[in-house]
C-alpha cells in the first residue's frame, strides 16, 4: 500500500482516484490550466469542493454558473474561494486570469445529492492557534466546514499553514480512525503538502501506537500523503513555511472527533487556542 504519493506531474489525472484501496471514500486531483483551458467532471457518488488555489476561474454545475471564483495570485496570499458540487453533478471550469489557473478538486462519498453553491472569502473561516515557544503556530483556513452543515455531507476540507519557519502540525498527536463515540469519529484524510521557498520539506509521521517506530515519510513540495488509520502528526524543517491542503472524510458521522494519544494528550493544556481549534472541527 502505499501512503505517500511523491511528486509528480500528474497532468490533470486523478491523484487519488475513486476507490482507492486506503482511502475508499476520498477523491483528489490537482488541476493546472492555462487562460482559456477548461476542465470537466462527473464523480457519481462523490462530494466535491472545487477550491482555486491561485488565479481566477469561471464554474458552471448542472448549468448553475459561478463567475470569477478566486482572489489570489498564489496560495501564500490570502484566502482561497471555492465552489461546492453535489455528487452526479456535470462539473466544468475554465481559467480566466493571464496566468492561468491552480485547482485542487476534493471529494468525498456520499449517498444524497445535495445544491451547489459558492463558498467566497468571507465564509471561509481562519482559525489561528498554538504559539512560537510551542513550536505549534498554525493558521487554517477552513473552506468547508462549519459553513457546510446542512448543505453538505460529510466532507470536511482546509488549507493548513504553519506560522513562520519550521514548528509541528498535528500535535499533540491525534487519530480518528474508529467510530467510538464519543471519544472518536472514524474519518480518512489525505494532504498535499507544499513549502515555502519551495525546497523546502518535512515529515509526516504515521503510527498505530506508542510501542511503535513510525513509518515516517519524508515529504516536499506536491508530496501526497493518505491517512487511514493511526496517529499522524507532521513536521516542517525550520527556515521553511509548510502548508497542506486537508481533505476529511467521514464514514458515517460529519462532526469530526479526535482521540488524542494519551501519553501526550497533557499538551492540549499548554499549547494556546487548540482547544477552540477542536471545536471547530465539531
Amino acid at each position: 500500500m502505499m501512503h505517500h504519493i511523491e511528486a509528480y506531474d500528474n497532468k490533470n489525472k486523478p491523484i487519488v482516484d475513486i476507490d482507492n484501496n486506503i482511502v475508499p471514500l476520498v477523491y483528489f486531483n490537482h488541476i493546472k490550466l492555462n487562460k482559456g483551458e477548461s476542465y470537466s467532471y462527473l464523480l457519481k457518488d462523490h462530494e466535491t469542493i472545487i477550491a482555486v488555489v491561485s488565479g481566477v476561474i469561471d464554474v458552471i454545475v448542472d448549468n448553475e454558473k459561478f463567475s470569477n471564483i478566486g482572489k489570489r495570485l498564489s496560495l501564500w496570499e490570502g484566502k482561497p474561494e471555492g465552489v461546492y458540487a453535489g455528487k452526479e453533478s456535470n462539473v466544468s471550469f475554465n481559467a480566466k486570469s493571464d496566468s492561468g489557473a491552480e485547482i485542487y478538486i476534493a471529494g468525498g462519498k456520499i449517498k444524497k445529492k445535495y445544491s451547489s453553491f459558492k463558498i467566497d472569502q468571507n465564509e471561509v473561516q481562519k482559525v489561528q492557534y498554538g504559539s512560537d515557544e510551542t513550536k505549534t503556530h498554525r493558521k487554517i483556513y477552513h473552506i468547508l466546514g462549519k459553513n457546510g452543515e446542512g448543505r453538505s455531507g460529510r466532507l470536511l476540507v482546509s488549507e493548513l499553514f504553519t506560522v513562520g519557519a519550521g514548528g509541528w502540525s498535528g500535535f499533540p498527536p491525534h487519530k480518528h480512525d474508529t467510530d467510538r463515540l464519543p471519544k472518536e469519529t472514524k474519518f480518512e484524510e489525505v494532504y498535499q503538502f507544499r513549502f515555502n521557498p519551495s525546497n523546502g520539506f518535512g515529515a509526516q509521521f504515521l503510527y498505530p501506537n506508542d510501542e511503535s517506530y513510525g513509518p515516517i515519510y519524508h515529504v516536499k513540495d506536491k508530496s501526497t500523503i493518505l491517512i487511514d488509520k493511526g496517529y499522524h502528526p507532521s513536521v516542517a524543517a525550520p527556515g521553511y513555511q509548510m502548508y497542506y491542503f486537508t481533505i476529511i472524510v467521514g464514514k458515517t458521522h460529519r462532526s469530526l472527533v479526535q482521540f488524542f494519544q494519551p501519553s501526550h494528550a497533557y499538551q492540549l493544556e499548554v499549547i494556546p487556542g487548540i482547544k477552540d481549534m477542536i471545536k471547530n472541527f465539531k
